[in-house]
């Protein structure tokens, strides 16, 4: 009996995990990033309410996305890891700074002005590092035979970082948007400023990363400017360009939620971009999903406990945004109002 192949379906769990990290743990490292560009203690404080029920839980994703990549493509997992090893390590030493920040800043007799400039580095560190992760996947391993052979410097270089410092636009938009949904008055108003000017860098980052790609490499470029692929695909730019405008449209005539849903599908754009440039390759440009997958009884097994942990998951990241709805009103906490 010829076993089930799961590939396809564990693929999509994988990027579902990535994309639903990438939205959810965005905005609250958005919100870090803003962090000290705002002086008012009270506005900072406020800043970190909307973001306190929720941020520890968002990042159950990235450790899905991690485990389901080890588990269920190994082959993948042993040429990217040492490619962007030190970029991950910045990563986890990013989260630890500003795990450990969030909790200490609010301790009686604390250096609250260290355990701020802590937050906000720790996730400027965490963005720029999941960014350069994200511009080697884009740029490709130097492999062969299914073997890592460059060195664990090879994150050093431009479109990598470049796509750091482009993440770091994406999430300071998708936490400006995020407390224009979450807060009120002064602070509402001055995210309102902060999207719309950081909206046009976002858009710039994304111009000149969807030009670069298909420039350094000759299969991408084939696989959007060939016919009929051509047609297929222009809707991305098309929806990408409407959205940008849009939320610039929002954020300047007061909507409330209009500006982070514009947001939110910017990246869910972005990344269906990323994903028709990279199918079918997991360790571009050469191993495949197949080819760097487990063996199907290896996907059985694992589906049969990620059939009842995904559920759950999803049915309480539902449960828990609905619970903490509207905007933070200081020490009156939310309002559903």
């Amino acid at each position: 009996m010829q076993a089930l192949d799961l590939v396809p379906l564990w693929a999509a769990i994988l990027g579902f995990s990535v994309l639903m990290y990438i939205l959810l743990d965005g905005f609250d490292l958005g919100v870090g990033i803003l962090f000290l560009a705002r002086t008012n203690e009270r506005d900072r404080d406020l800043m970190v309410e909307t973001i306190s029920p929720v941020w520890d839980f968002n990042e159950t994703w990235l450790v899905l996305g991690g485990i389901a990549l080890a588990a269920v493509f190994p082959v993948a997992f042993a040429i990217a890891i040492p490619a962007v090893y030190f970029p991950v390590l910045f990563m986890l030493l990013g989260l630890i700074f500003r795990g450990v920040a969030f909790e200490f800043r609010h301790v009686p007799r604390a250096n609250k002005r260290l355990w701020n400039i802590a937050f906000c580095l720790g996730s400027l560190v965490a963005t720029f590092a999941q960014g350069t992760v994200l511009g080697m996947f884009i740029q490709g391993f130097t492999q062969a035979e299914g073997r890592f052979i460059g060195t664990s410097w090879d994150w050093i270089a431009p479109f990598p970082l470049f796509t750091g410092l482009g993440l770091i636009a994406g999430y300071t938009l998708q936490g400006a948007t995020w407390l224009i949904m979450k807060t009120e008055g002064e602070l509402e108003q001055w995210a309102r400023h902060v999207a719309q000017r950081v909206m046009v860098l976002v858009f710039v980052f994304i111009a000149a990363v969807s030009l670069w790609t298909p420039l350094m490499s000759p299969r991408i470029a084939n696989r959007w400017f060939s016919w009929p692929n051509i047609v297929f695909f222009s809707p991305v730019p098309i929806v990408t360009l409407a959205l940008a405008a849009l939320l610039v449209h929002s954020a300047r005539s007061q909507r409330i939620l209009l500006p982070f849903v514009c947001s939110v599908g910017l990246f869910f754009v972005s990344f269906s971009g990323l994903v028709i440039s990279l199918w079918p390759y997991i360790a571009p440009p050469s191993t495949t999903l197949w080819q760097a997958a487990a063996a199907p009884v290896s996907h059985e097994f694992l589906m049969i406990g990620t059939a009842f942990v995904l559920p759950v998951l999803i049915l309480y990241v539902i449960w828990s945004y609905w619970v903490f709805r509207g905007k933070v009103r200081g020490e009156t906490g939310y309002g559903h109002d």
